[in-house]
């Protein structure tokens, strides 16, 4: 890509949860933009959105519609992503893609900046966002794994409802009303599969997150295991998740037990954490200060805190790890990777 003073941007999923995140971290991020297109489904075309004060109007997502573009931040679908996503390449965009249909294509790097920002380079047209779940992991692991290298990671994940999109939100504020005004509770969508049930959401905890494998672990967990070891290029690492939906809107929390190559000093890990990119570390047990969605909500770092020694392996550490899912986990981690591209030119 030649470097410019203002990029083209399409936006594909515009209307979306993350599709709109994403065109309000451009904003805020003041991202160069030149001309941006709004992209989405025959059934949002026409919808108005702002945009640094000017109102644009969504346009369909169609294979014409990507031509003069330079970045295509798609967040629209697995089945949209591996229809047009080659279709933007083929007239010239760069395509970040935040659904699951590039991720483990050989050819396709999966990054996260703070991680494999060299992977970037490595491209063919698309880069592909990896799991909100797996993002905040490796961007909290990033350091330990440079300093003492790990053996296995055992994490259990409590995921915010916006992890299913605005229909996931929308669900837990119906039944939560229901609830409290003692009224039969309608079930959700979000544990899916051939023949879904539909669960209670408000107040309770579902420990499915996507279709469950032959394995017993659900595709949700098994994207830990895989993304994992291809972000950090070591197939050796041991991955064990358990994936659990709660009655929270944003903010995915997870509760992440690692086993380390080499010995480690508990203060030198906090120093690692403290001095790491996109991580704060909130870790105050006298205050009862640690991090909760509520305060990650609309920001854009990985939150670490309860880091303390196994009580009976002496290289386990254990750490609780938050983080907004829709923006590290999605929009913000796209629009990242966008502007690394940009000040690399």
């Amino acid at each position: 890509m030649v470097k410019k003073e203002r990029y083209n941007v399409a936006v594909v999923g515009a209307t979306g949860a993350v599709g709109q995140k994403m065109i309000e971290t451009l904003e805020k991020r003041d991202f160069p933009v030149g001309e941006l297109r709004l992209l989405a489904s025959p059934r949002s075309v026409g919808q108005q959105v702002t945009f640094k004060g000017q109102t644009y109007t969504v346009e369909e997502a169609r294979p014409e519609a990507f031509e003069g573009i330079d970045f295509a931040l798609f967040s629209a679908g697995g089945s949209i992503s591996e229809k047009l996503a080659p279709e933007a390449v083929e007239r010239g965009a760069v395509v970040i893609d935040n659904t699951s249909a590039f991720r483990m294509v050989p050819e396709v790097p999966l990054v996260v900046p703070e991680v494999n920002p060299h992977a970037i380079s490595q491209h063919q047209g698309i880069i592909a966002n990896p799991n909100c779940s797996t993002i905040q992991m490796v961007v909290a692991l990033k350091p330990l794994y440079d300093a003492y290298g790990i053996e296995r990671i055992i994490v259990s994940t409590y995921q915010a409802v916006s992890g299913a999109g605005q229909k996931g939100v929308d669900d837990l504020l119906d039944q939560t009303r229901a609830v409290l005004n003692g009224e039969e509770v309608v079930g959700t969508h979000l544990p899916v599969g051939s023949q879904p049930k539909k669960h209670q959401m408000a107040f309770n905890a579902i420990p499915q997150i996507d279709v469950f494998e032959e394995n017993g672990f659900s595709k949700e967990e098994m994207k830990m295991v895989n993304e994992t070891r291809k972000i950090f290029g070591d197939q050796e690492i041991q991955v064990t998740p358990t994936a659990v939906r709660i009655p929270v809107m944003y903010g995915h929390a997870e509760a992440v037990y690692i086993e380390t190559e080499k010995s480690f000093d508990l203060e030198e890990v906090r120093q690692l954490l403290e001095q790491a990119p996109g991580v704060t570390v909130i870790d105050n047990l006298k205050e009862q200060e640690y991090p909760m969605p509520a305060m990650a909500e609309g920001t854009h770092d990985v939150y670490v805190g309860r880091i303390r020694r196994d009580l009976f392996h002496p290289r386990g550490l254990n750490l609780w790890v938050v983080s907004d899912n829709v923006l590290k986990g999605a929009a913000w981690n796209a629009v990242q990777i966008a502007e690394y591209m940009v000040k690399s030119k």
